[in-house]
């Protein structure tokens, strides 16, 4: 749940990294959560026609809209790719498939052209020696 709130805190954020523990997780929380309002809307009887759909999970929906952009193109940035690679996500079915199995690729390792290492790597007894 700290990850969530932690990607959740950079709203408007675009900038920087964002590793595969901060992007999956959000997007666990972000569908659980989608979900309740979905099952809240189905109980209410406030979904749009036969969609279980309705207005608070809408909201919901438009609320979380911006951060999940936000936390996908900072996954891209951990991986040393252009933010605008989101964009294959227009394509239906196949683009959200390809995006999916970049996202599970392990960061670079260290700094790169969007900021630093987002994991804190201890250093070993052997690369301290070498220093």
């Amino acid at each position: 749940m700290d990850w969530f709130f932690k990607a959740l805190s950079k709203y408007f954020v675009f900038e920087g990294r964002a590793r595969r523990k901060e992007y999956w997780y959000f997007l666990l929380f972000d569908l659980l959560i989608i979900i309740i309002a979905g099952l809240l809307d189905l109980s209410l009887g406030m979904q749009f026609g036969e969609n279980p759909y309705g207005p608070i999970s809408a909201l919901v929906m438009l609320a979380l809209f911006i951060p999940t952009i936000a936390v996908s193109v900072r996954r891209l940035h951990d991986l040393g790719i252009h933010g605008a690679v989101y964009l294959i996500n227009i394509i239906p079915l196949i683009g959200a498939l390809i995006f999916s199995i970049i996202a599970c690729f392990p960061g670079k390792r260290g700094s790169n052209k969007y900021g630093g290492d987002p994991i804190k790597r201890k250093k070993s007894k052997k690369s301290m020696v070498e220093s």
